[in-house]
């Protein structure tokens, strides 16, 4: 398995931070909305989680939320 490089790792970082930003789903009364909303969050933790995990010298040398 190859490993992702610095600029796949900035992507997916900015990626998750902006998906975890989403409103939340009481702003938009919208059912399909809510279940995405949950799922989209819970894949998000798991992606930082790995990101953390996998890439624990990059954490101070990004200026994206930390987790």
């Amino acid at each position: 398995m190859k490993k992702m490089d610095h600029e796949g790792y900035v992507i997916m970082k900015q990626l998750v931070s902006d998906v975890q930003g989403a409103p939340y789903p009481n702003v938009i009364e919208n059912e399909l909305y809510r279940i995405w909303y949950e799922h989209a969050q819970q894949v998000a933790i798991k992606c930082l989680e790995y990101i953390d995990k996998n890439f624990p010298k990059d954490k101070d040398q990004d200026n994206l939320p930390k987790f």
